[in-house]
């Protein structure tokens, strides 16, 4: 697994190796890709009551907690989300089962059916 430190020295989420190699195919893709961070989130809603969010994002503020994975892979999480991310993984898979980013958090007491919320 791959992951540095943030400015204050906690890690808010670890990033393996074969995420961070498809962040940083996504972000060749796109236009501006060396100034967008991959922004993580957690926002009320889904049915198990809380739901992951993942997008590419240049507006970072002081109150994120931005870790540099590597040369081109960043990853940004508000201090919000930081405290329900604390400890987590992103993990990638490109397989017959399943394809995709997934997060795993030890924070998480109960998670849907679908996967894509959690408790």
């Amino acid at each position: 697994m791959t992951t540095t430190e943030t400015a204050d020295t906690t890690r808010v989420i670890t990033v393996t190796e074969a995420a961070a190699a498809k962040i940083a195919e996504l972000l060749s893709q796109e236009a501006d890709g060396e100034r967008l961070a991959l922004r993580i989130g957690v926002r009320p809603g889904g049915c198990a009551g809380f739901s992951y969010e993942m997008f590419f994002d240049s507006d970072l503020t002081d109150e994120d907690k931005v870790e540099n994975i590597n040369e081109s892979v960043r990853v940004a999480v508000d201090a919000a989300s930081a405290q329900m991310l604390q400890g987590a993984t992103l993990e990638y898979s490109d397989g017959l089962n399943a394809t995709g980013f997934n997060i795993i958090n030890p924070n998480a007491s109960k998670s849907c059916g679908c996967g894509s919320s959690f408790s």
